[in-house]
């Protein structure tokens, strides 16, 4: 009887535990190491198990390594080979896909990386509810996963935080056209070609009233 009252109490434990396992492997998680080679410290912010489904093994990783962000990606099956680049594409929601491109590691055929893009990806993943991720192999094939950005913005938000990146999806002030800036560029127009310019702002600024 004691031996069954344990095995019962051991099982209702076991079930206890599954939602948390569940919940723990479908969230983004944000972890620091140490390099054991250059005993230098890293953090990254990575993606959960890809979901059970029709879809491949895919893990998404955001690092902050020396004071450099970089993303990663990491399959199951063949990328490509050593040190060779390759596409990917990736989709947040519904938003039209993105095409960025990757390079494999010297010593591995199924992991990848990029820093050049690793701010963009990083900022676009904090915009949206899933992400849709297609990699394009030396085989023609293509690999590709979903996964939910839960508690992304999380674990993203503290890996940019630690390479000193702003966390803002924010357009620079570079992108606003001054007035001085207009008044320079159309002094420099034949006079002609002022005036028409002149009329299309007298008929855009008339619709905003």
């Amino acid at each position: 009887m004691k031996l069954l009252n344990f095995s019962q109490r051991l099982i209702l434990t076991l079930l206890a535990s599954l939602p948390l396992i569940a919940k723990a492997d479908n969230t983004w998680s944000y972890h620091q190491e140490i390099d054991n080679l250059s005993n230098q410290s890293f953090s990254y912010a990575q993606s959960p198990l890809p979901l059970p489904g029709p879809f491949d093994y895919l893990r998404l990783e955001l690092v902050c390594k020396g004071n450099t962000l970089q993303a990663t990606i990491e399959a199951n099956d063949l990328i490509t080979s050593q040190s060779s680049r390759f596409n990917i594409d990736y989709q947040i929601d519904k938003n039209p896909a993105i095409t960025i491109a990757m390079k494999t590691l010297p010593d591995s055929k199924r992991k990848g990386y990029t820093e050049e893009f690793a701010k963009k990806l990083a900022r676009d993943l904090l915009t949206g509810q899933t992400l849709f991720i297609h990699v394009n192999t030396i085989i023609r094939t293509v690999l590709s996963s979903s996964m939910p950005l839960t508690n992304a913005d999380l674990s993203i938000k503290q890996v940019l935080s630690d390479c000193n990146q702003s966390t803002a999806n924010e357009k620079t002030s570079t992108s606003l056209y001054s007035l001085t800036e207009f008044e320079q560029a159309l002094s420099q127009l034949p006079a002609e070609k002022q005036q028409r310019v002149l009329a299309e702002l007298k008929k855009i600024m008339a619709d905003i009233k």
